[in-house]
C-alpha cells in the first residue's frame, strides 16, 4: 500500500545506510592502526597515545552536542556536508604528520568533521524511524518493524567496518600516508556524491510527511531564546542520566582502538593479528546483527541493556585474567584465548546495546528535532573516552594492564544494574506491543 511520505522515507533510506557504509571504510581503514603508527613510527607511549585516541573520539563525540544543534538550525544536509570537508582534512594532515602536535591536531579535526557528519545523519535517521514507527501505531492492525533503521544502521556500518580494516592492510605496503590520502579522498567523493543526491530540507520534508502527535513536553520548554530552546535536552535529567550510563558502551567499544592494540603489541603481536580480531568484530555483527534486534524486539529494551553491558563486562574480565596470550590464567590455553573471548563479548554486548539506546532517544525527544539529542548522547560518550583512555593509559602504564580492564569491567557492571531503570516511561510500553505483535516474517 503507497502511503504518503513513504517513498521519500525509503529513498533517504536508501542513500543514508550506503553512505554509512562507504563512510567506515575510509575510517576503519585508518583509525584502528593509529595506535600502531604512534607507537612505532612516533616512539609515543600508553599515555601519549591514550590522549591522541581520547581527543579524537573527545572531539567527535565529545562536540557532538554543538554539531547535533547546528544540525537542527542548519539542516542535516548541510551539517553532513560540512563534516565530509573537515574530515578529509583531517585525514590529509594524518597522512603528512611527522610529530605528536601534527598528528594530534589532524585527529582533532577528523573528529570535528565526525561532530558535523554523524549527528546530522542519526537525527535524520531518526526522525525517518520515528515516522515509519507513528504510521504503524496510526494504522489499524500494522505492526511496528521488527527490525529498527539503527539495527539495519548498524548493520551497513558493520560492512564498512569489516573492509575498512582489509584494505589498511592491503594498502600497508604503500605506507600509512597514503592510506590515509586515500581514505580523505573518499570522503570527499561521499560530500560531492551527497551534495548531488541528497535533497535539501530533507528532514523536514520527512517530518512534514505526516502531521505529528502532540507529545507532552516540560512546561519549561518553551524557551523565549532559541539558543536555550536548542539546548533543552541538558535540562532532561533522565535523559542526562541515561546518556551518562550508555556512554560506557562507546568507551568499552572503543577500548578495540585503544586497549586491544597495546595489550597485543606486549607481546609481540603484529597489525594483521590486530586486523584479524577487527574483521572477526565486524563478521559478528553482520552476522547477528539483525536476528539479535529481532529477538530484542521480544525481551524488551531493558534486558536487552542488561545483558549487553553484562556480556561487554564479562568481555573484559576476560582479557584481564587471560592476557593476550592465554598463559596468564591456565597455560594450556590456546594463544589469543583472551582477546578472542573479549572481541566476541565485546561484540555481543555492543549489538545488543546501540541500536537499542539509540532508538530510546526519540521517546525522550517527543515531537522536538532529535540531532541536539543525539549530539549530547554521543557528547557523553566522547567524555567518557577521553577520560577512560587516560585513566586506563596511566594505569597501565604504572600497574600494568588488568588494572584498566577490571576498571572498564566495573562500569560495564554499573550500566547493567542501572541503565534498565532509566528508560523513558513510554519505551516499555512500546516494547511490550512490539513484542506481542512482532512476527517473525515481517521485514523491516
Amino acid at each position: 500500500m503507497s502511503r504518503p511520505g513513504g517513498q521519500l522515507e525509503n529513498s533517504l533510506a536508501g542513500l543514508l545506510l550506503p553512505t554509512q557504509l562507504v563512510f567506515n571504510i575510509g575510517f576503519y581503514a585508518v583509525v584502528p592502526f593509529l595506535a600502531l603508527v604512534m607507537t612505532d613510527d612516533l616512539g609515543l607511549g600508553a599515555a601519549a597515545v591514550g590522549i591522541v585516541l581520547g581527543a579524537r573520539t573527545f572531539s567527535q563525540q565529545g562536540m557532538f552536542l554543538f554539531g547535533g544543534v547546528i544540525a537542527d538550525r542548519w539542516g542535516a544536509r548541510r551539517s553532513i556536508l560540512v563534516g565530509c570537508i573537515i574530515r578529509a582534512l583531517g585525514y590529509l594532515g594524518l597522512a603528512v604528520a611527522d610529530n605528536f602536535w601534527l598528528f594530534l591536531l589532524s585527529a582533532i579535526l577528523t573528529g570535528i568533521g565526525g561532530a558535523f557528519f554523524s549527528p546530522a545523519l542519526e537525527g535524520l535517521i531518526g526522525t525517518i524511524d520515528r515516522a515509519r514507527t507513528r504510521k504503524a501505531d496510526a494504522l489499524a492492525g500494522e505492526r511496528p518493524p521488527r527490525r529498527t533503521l539503527f539495527a539495519w544502521l548498524v548493520f551497513f556500518g558493520e560492512i564498512g567496518a569489516v573492509t575498512g580494516p582489509l584494505v589498511g592492510v592491503a594498502l600497508q605496503g604503500y605506507g600509512f600516508n597514503v592510506i590515509a590520502g586515500g581514505a580523505a579522498a573518499l570522503f570527499l567523493a561521499v560530500g560531492i556524491i551527497l551534495w548531488l543526491l541528497l535533497p535539501r530540507h530533507a528532514d523536514e520534508a520527512v517530518h512534514g510527511s505526516r502531521p505529528e502527535p502532540a507529545a507532552p513536553k516540560p512546561a519549561v520548554n518553551h524557551d523565549r531564546s532559541p539558543a536555550l530552546a536548542a539546548f533543552a535536552c541538558l535540562r532532561d535529567r533522565s535523559f542526562v542520566m541515561f546518556a551518562v550510563l550508555f556512554s560506557v558502551n562507546l568507551l568499552a567499544y572503543n577500548q578495540l582502538y585503544f586497549a586491544l592494540p597495546l595489550e597485543l603489541g606486549q607481546d609481540g603481536a603484529g597489525t594483521g593479528t590486530l586486523a584479524a580480531l577487527f574483521t572477526l568484530a565486524s563478521v559478528l555483527t553482520i552476522a547477528l546483527q539483525l536476528p539479535l534486534s529481532a529477538l530484542v524486539a521480544r525481551i524488551g529494551p531493558a534486558p536487552a541493556l542488561r545483558a549487553g553491558f553484562a556480556c561487554t563486562g564479562l568481555g573484559f574480565v576476560a582479557v584481564a585474567l587471560l592476557g593476550s596470550t592465554g598463559l596468564h590464567l591456565a597455560p594450556g590455553l590456546p594463544v589469543l584465548t583472551g582477546p578472542v573471548v573479549f572481541v566476541v563479548m565485546l561484540s555481543l554486548g555492543h549489538m545488543l546495546v546501540r541500536p537499542v539506546g539509540l532508538q530510546q532517544v526519540h521517546h525522550f525527544a517527543g515531537s522536538r528535532p532529535m540531532s541536539a539529542y543525539y549530539g549530547l548522547l554521543a557528547s557523553c560518550g566522547g567524555v567518557a573516552v577521553l577520560l577512560g583512555n587516560i585513566i586506563t593509559g596511566a594505569l597501565r602504564d604504572v600497574a600494568g594492564g588488568a588494572s584498566g580492564w577490571l576498571l572498564l569491567a566495573l562500569l560495564a557492571g554499573v550500566s547493567a544494574a542501572v541503565m534498565p531503570h532509566r528508560l523513558p516511561k513510554h519505551a516499555a510500553a512500546d516494547q511490550h506491543a512490539a513484542a506481542l505483535t512482532s512476527d517473525p516474517d515481517l521485514q523491516a
